[in-house]
């Protein structure tokens, strides 16, 4: 396993979201990164905590931590372990009075709870070997993704999280 950071959220060519993960020790521009094509509102989810940003009303990951801070359990770890036929598969390890328990869940909602309670998050070796890419970010697409994200904020409404 390689601990792996979120080193952004991006928008491929036909306009789909991917998130990108990229292993803590490297260097953006440097070594790879895996890219994971989620949904839109998993990608907001994602980059709201990354962000820090404000939001008028909890998302479906701040309701999923709430609900561990009741129960008195902890999210400790997640992992992205295997990867079938372009299907990614993550596994989130809990903290909780009865011992640990791993959950199955998708990549984007098992980083998107991380981002918000701090867990540690994992992909399996031959996942980022098989799935994972050269880095070639510069730092032109930082900026341009960091400005993409601050006029979402600036743009979105409260109603743009209505079910």
């Amino acid at each position: 396993m390689v601990q792996v950071r979120v080193a952004g959220v991006a928008l491929d060519a036909s306009g789909q979201h991917v998130l990108l993960l990229k292993p803590v020790d490297q260097l953006p521009g440097d070594g790879f990164v895996l890219p994971v094509w989620i949904g839109q509102l998993e990608a907001t989810s994602i980059l709201v905590a990354v962000e820090n940003a404000d939001v008028p009303r909890p998302l479906a990951h701040d309701l999923m931590r709430s609900i561990l801070i009741a129960l008195d359990a902890v999210a400790t770890r997640v992992e992205v372990t295997r990867v079938d036929e372009g299907t990614f598969y993550a596994e989130v390890t809990l903290s909780t009075a009865l011992g640990d328990r791993v959950v199955d869940a998708r990549p984007s909602d098992a980083i998107a709870l991380a981002s918000r309670v701090g867990a540690a998050m994992w992909v399996a070796d031959d996942v980022m070997t098989e799935a994972g890419v050269p880095d070639v970010l510069t730092d032109t697409d930082a900026s341009e993704r960091l400005d993409e994200f601050k006029r979402f904020l600036d743009d979105v409404e409260p109603e743009d999280f209505d079910g």
